[in-house]
């Protein structure tokens, strides 16, 4: 086959994540629901402590804060005065970041097995469609949900409350196991990728006392927060990952 489609978009636009929606969905005003969601989202390293994990160029970058590119990757034009008007927020967040990061690689990963590779979810038309279409026809049970608090939301992952008028248009073509089936992520093993086999790697790319991200980053921190990882402490994975692209990029670059 040299021409192959793909459904890439449609979580994005059909609300396809539910349990990320739930997280930030009840809220006193938009700086309410930007801390809500910044807080679900974030999962490398804590605000309070970029200080010191950034030490050795924190005076360079002590004006510069996560939160506030978080917040200004959202369209502040909008009308914002239900909750649903804030779980639309969070599809356009998802739209304007993971969104890009899932077309860059299906391209490179497509081009690389020369195939020509189709999105038909983002027609334009369609896409255009999918902004106009209200809340409930994307979410299954929408009022019900946005009564769920955040000590349920765990319990709610991986359900099949998302993409309902997708799930309706395609019933009379797919068989109903489908339809129904109940949403699951796509995230690689990394977790266990960065020990075992792979472990020598971690050690030789980031622990490395040489290594020019300690440039940037503090190397007790660094150092502490990735064995933490390798003893099986806490699942380091994300943190792990963003250090080997970061030292990655150092290197072909030539940064000092």
């Amino acid at each position: 086959m040299k021409v192959i489609l793909s459904g890439t978009g449609g979580d994005e636009l059909f609300a396809g994540y539910p349990w990320r929606y739930y997280s930030a969905s009840d809220n006193k005003n938009f700086d309410d629901y930007i801390d809500k969601y910044y807080k679900f989202w974030q999962r490398l390293v804590p605000n309070k402590d970029l200080k010191n994990l950034f030490s050795p160029i924190f005076n360079d970058v002590k004006d510069v804060w996560t939160r506030d590119i978080f917040k200004n990757v959202f369209n502040q034009k909008l009308l914002i005065e239900t909750s649903e008007d804030y779980i639309n927020q969070s599809l356009y967040f998802e739209a304007k970041t993971f969104l890009h990061g899932l077309l860059v690689v299906e391209d490179k990963l497509s081009m690389a097995h020369s195939l020509e590779n189709r999105v038909p979810f983002l027609d334009n038309d369609l896409v255009d469609f999918s902004q106009k279409i209200p809340l409930r026809y994307k979410l299954k049970n929408f009022d019900n949900a946005l009564r769920v608090n955040e000590n349920q939301i765990g319990k709610k992952k991986h359900n099949n409350e998302g993409k309902k008028i997708l799930r309706k248009a395609f019933s009379r073509y797919l068989p109903e196991k489908i339809i129904n089936a109940k949403k699951q992520g796509f995230s690689a093993p990394d977790q266990s990728w960065f020990k075992g086999e792979s472990i020598d790697f971690v050690k030789k790319t980031i622990l490395d006392d040489s290594s020019k991200i300690y440039n940037y980053m503090d190397k007790k921190i660094v150092q502490k927060l990735v064995h933490e990882h390798l003893s099986g402490k806490k699942n380091r994975r994300l943190f792990i990952w963003s250090l080997i692209n970061f030292d990655y990029n150092l290197k072909i670059n030539k940064y000092n």
